[in-house]
C-alpha cells in the first residue's frame, strides 16, 4: 500500500515497522506516567525543484480541504493543507473540534465502510478520541463562561481524498472580557497534534525536534499511548502523507499529468 517510487530520493526520520529512538523514549515516559498521550511526528524528505505555486495546486486538486494555505515566509515557504481548524471565536461562541482515529480510504465504498466500521469500533482509537475531547473541553473552559462547554458532533466520521477521520466539536459561550487573542491563547497548539497533558507533552516533543535545509519536508504524525502498534502508528504516518506525496510528485511532472496519478 505504500508505494514511494514517485520520489526514489524520498527519506523518512522512521523506517516502516519501528517505534525505535525517539518513539520509544516517549513511549517509556508514558508508561512512566509523564503523559498519557504524545504526538510525535516522522520528516519525508526530498530534493524539490517546482515553485511552491506548484506544489499548491496540486495540493489542491488531488487533496482538497477545508484549511489550505501557501505561506512565503522570506527564506522558506510552508505549503498545506488541514482538514482541521484549531479554533474559531465567531458571535460570542468559542469552537474546536479535535479530530483523532484514523483509517486511510477503501478502493471502493464497501472496503470504505468496512474501514469505516473498524476504525469506529476500534477501543484505542475510541479511548484516544475521548481523552482529546476532555482535552478540548478544558482548552475551551479556560475562556468560556460557566456552564455553557458542550460536545456536539461527537465521533462522527469524515471523508477525505486519502484518509478518514473520526471528528467531535467542543462549543462554549466566550466570557464577555475575553477576546479570540485570549482563545487563541487558551487552544494553541491543538491537543491531537500535541498530546496529553499539554505542556509536558510538547516539552518531550520539543526535545526531538531534526531542521534540515534545503529540502522539502513533508510532516506526518499520530498519537502515541502506552498500547499502540509501531506497525499501526507507522502506517497512519504514511496514509497521512500521501496526498501530500502524490501532490509533490504532480507539482514535478507538471498539472497536465494529473491523470496519470492515482487519486488514492
Amino acid at each position: 500500500r505504500f508505494d514511494l517510487s514517485a520520489l526514489d530520493v524520498l527519506r523518512a526520520t522512521f523506517p516502516a515497522g519501528t517505534l525505535s529512538g525517539a518513539p520509544k523514549i516517549r513511549a517509556l515516559e508514558i508508561i512512566d506516567g509523564d503523559v498519557m498521550q504524545v504526538v510525535p511526528s516522522q520528516r519525508l524528505t526530498a530534493p524539490f525543484a517546482a515553485r511552491p505555486i506548484d506544489l499548491y495546486r496540486a495540493l489542491r486538486c488531488l487533496n482538497p480541504s477545508p484549511y489550505m494555505y501557501l505561506l512565503e515566509l522570506g527564506d522558506f515557504e510552508v505549503v498545506g493543507a488541514s482538514p482541521e481548524i484549531l479554533t474559531r471565536a465567531e458571535d460570542g461562541e468559542v469552537t474546536v473540534r479535535p479530530i483523532a482515529g484514523t483509517r486511510r480510504r477503501g478502493a471502493d465504498e464497501a472496503e470504505d465502510a468496512a474501514l469505516e466500521a473498524d476504525l469506529l469500533a476500534d477501543p484505542k482509537e475510541r479511548a484516544e478520541h475521548l481523552m482529546l475531547i476532555d482535552l478540548g473541553r478544558n482548552d475551551v473552559g479556560r475562556v468560556a463562561a460557566i456552564g455553557s462547554v458542550r460536545v456536539t458532533d461527537q465521533m462522527a466520521v469524515e471523508h477525505y481524498s486519502h484518509v478518514m477521520h473520526i471528528v467531535s466539536n467542543v462549543v462554549g459561550r466566550l466570557r464577555f472580557d475575553l477576546s479570540a487573542l485570549d482563545v487563541l491563547r487558551a487552544t494553541f497548539p491543538a491537543g491531537t497534534l500535541s498530546g496529553a497533558p499539554k505542556i509536558r507533552a510538547l516539552e518531550i516533543i520539543d526535545g526531538t525536534a531534526v531542521i534540515k535545509d534545503g529540502y522539502l519536508h513533508v510532516q506526518a504524525g499520530g498519537g502515541i499511548v502506552h498500547d499502540s502498534e509501531p506497525q499501526a502508528e507507522w502506517e497512519e504516518t504514511m496514509n497521512k502523507a500521501r496526498g501530500m506525496i502524490r501532490a509533490v510528485e504532480l507539482a514535478e511532472k507538471g498539472l497536465d499529468a494529473a491523470d496519470g496519478i492515482p487519486e488514492r
